[in-house]
């Protein structure tokens, strides 16, 4: 008799332990697969990856395959890189938000916000019918702000223009 208590407890055990393995694999979506920018080893970008929020604009952060990258939602709805090149002076799009200046340009489905005035410069993919850029763009001011400034965007009408003579 105390055989089969024996097996019916290490069978027991067995399979919770095979049905908490399976729970667990089963949440784990994929890594997003994201190319690192070309200065992702920069030392400037671990504060940044460090302080990015867990949750953006209500999307949860996902695992990715390169240094300085980061991606929430699923499917990824917000894709983050840290070492882009810096861009230089522009005529694109460029919006202030809580300190930090992002050069704003759509492309197909998706806007592409790179931060201007800052080195090494950070890349965000957005898809604006899933996350609101404002919010997004809030929610990552804190983090981004950590990089050094060394320029900002200026509006035409702070551009100094020759003046006309007649």
């Amino acid at each position: 008799m105390p055989i089969r208590p024996v097996l019916s407890r290490t069978t027991t055990a067995a399979a919770l332990a095979a049905i908490g393995l399976g729970l667990t694999l089963s949440g784990c979506a994929p890594a997003v697969d994201v190319a690192p920018a070309a200065q992702s080893n920069d030392p400037r970008c671990a504060p940044v990856m460090i302080a990015l929020p867990h949750d953006l604009a209500g999307l949860t952060k996902r695992t990715t395959t390169s240094q300085s990258t980061a991606a929430w939602g699923e499917p990824s709805a917000a894709v983050l890189r840290c070492g882009v090149k810096p861009p230089g002076p522009t005529t694109e799009r460029c919006v202030s938000v809580n300190g930090v200046d992002w050069i704003a340009v759509q492309e197909k489905s998706t806007w592409r916000l790179t931060t201007y005035g800052r080195t090494p410069a950070v890349e965000l993919l957005l898809d604006t019918s899933r996350a609101a850029s404002s919010t997004v763009l809030v929610e990552l001011a804190s983090p981004v702000a950590s990089l050094p400034r060394s320029h900002q965007c200026l509006d035409v009408r702070d551009a100094q223009l020759p003046s006309q003579q007649g």
